[in-house]
């Protein structure tokens, strides 16, 4: 062992004259190890929340939407579909259909979003079929006789107190001539399951129904609203939506989900930007602590450093003394608080303990989700940071002058 890190790990050991110093270290290591552990729980909650709200609305919505310009309905849709299902990259399509519409049940009423599927194509876009309760996506078909089925919310269906097998009165916004004038179109509703998908949103305010059904219930031909895509990568839906409408043609439009949700994960990335530099800054000032210890050991150590003066060791010898001793606590420090967070990340996830309003953040509980790549720039920062906090006190050790400090021994 080279004979600077014996006398650095030396000078970390507590003796009866340097027990004041010992604390001090012992006060800059718990330093630094908090301040890590402080910025990977930011770090990991405000990961575990993108990702969290990401993978919903992906399992609810598709990657990206075809529609026609002007808002005009797509007429030869399943030409379309062919088309789009051929292009490379392309995992699945399927045509949807909205609207809006109130439902009433015997004890309340509220407005939903109305979405038309076919269940077959719809599970090659969204996740809609693993976030059913108390039926299945299939229970989702097209009947000419009785009431139609559909899908609720769990959160619409509670408000509406109803549950699988009741029926609910639909009320469209597209009204029908008569005789007597404009009068809406009235249908009533067999409810068939429940979705819960996580989202508020969507839980609280949206009613799936076969795509016929809608189609007839608007008084629309065979046509629908939009074309919904899922794709291999979902970071590469600008290009996607580049090679579709290559193929389509002109007339045709898309959007994405990053256009959708672009001020959302805008807003989510400079918080997580902002609670990093701020918390950032503990690790900073436990760094200053490191300064202060080793300005104390200098101050401290005057006659050890003029004896080994004094016997050969040269200025970078002494530098190297004081540079590794300041690492050394700050590593410990980090490694600890690394530790700790990653600790804290997994308890806090896996029990989930910090709960929040589902109808304001869109999620039950605070996820946490520590990537790799964010935990090692944390841990390389934090050591670099006590690195450079050392170098400052190292060199005024190494100009030390030996005569000075034996003077009055």
């Amino acid at each position: 062992m080279p004979f600077e890190v014996s006398i650095a790990l030396r000078y970390l050991t507590a003796r009866r004259r340097q027990a004041f110093i010992s604390v001090i270290s012992l006060i800059s290591i718990l330093g630094v190890a908090v301040g890590v552990m402080a910025l990977l729980i930011a770090l990991g909650l405000m990961t575990g929340l993108q990702g969290q709200i990401r993978s919903r609305i992906l399992g609810t919505t598709a990657h990206l939407s075809i529609f026609r310009n002007g808002g005009e309905p797509v007429e030869a849709y399943r030409e379309v579909l062919e088309k789009v299902r051929r292009i490379p990259g392309v995992k699945g399509a399927a045509p949807t259909l909205y609207d809006k519409g109130l439902l009433t049940s015997a004890t309340s009423s509220g407005f939903a979003t109305l979405k038309g599927i076919n269940p077959a194509d719809e599970k090659t876009v969204t996740e809609l079929s693993s976030e059913i309760h108390g039926g299945v996506l299939e229970d989702l078909k097209d009947v000419d006789v009785g009431a139609p089925p559909v899908l609720l919310g769990q959160e619409l269906a509670s408000k509406l107190g109803v549950g699988v097998g009741d029926t609910v009165t639909l009320t469209s916004t597209r009204g029908r001539l008569s005789p007597v004038g404009l009068l809406p179109r009235v249908t009533r509703l067999r409810v068939c399951g429940t979705v819960r998908s996580g989202l508020y949103e969507f839980d609280s305010g949206w009613a799936y129904l076969p795509l016929p059904s809608l189609q007839r219930l608007e008084g629309s031909a065979d046509e629908v609203g939009l074309i919904e895509v899922r794709i291999d990568d979902l970071y590469a839906v600008k290009k996607a939506s580049k090679r579709i409408l290559g193929v389509l043609g002109e007339g045709y439009l898309t959007t994405d989900w990053i256009d959708m949700n672009g001020s959302l994960f805008q807003a989510l990335w400079l918080e997580k930007t902002a609670i990093g530099i701020t918390i950032g800054l503990i690790v900073l000032v436990a760094a200053l602590n490191i300064v202060a210890t080793l300005i104390l050991m200098v101050m401290e150590k005057n006659k050890d450093i003029a004896i080994l003066v004094s016997m050969g060791a040269s200025a970078g010898a002494i530098t190297r003394i004081f540079v590794l001793q300041g690492t050394i606590i700050g590593t410990i420090g980090t490694f600890a608080g690394a530790a700790l967070g990653v600790l804290a990340c997994f308890v806090l996830d896996h029990y989930r303990l910090i709960q929040v309003p589902e109808d304001v953040y869109q999620i039950s509980y605070v996820p946490f989700r520590l990537l790799p790549g964010d935990a090692g720039v944390v841990v390389a920062s934090a050591i670099l940071v006590c690195f450079l906090a050392t170098i400052h006190p190292a060199l005024g050790a190494s100009r030390l002058d030996p005569a000075e400090a034996l003077r009055y021994e």
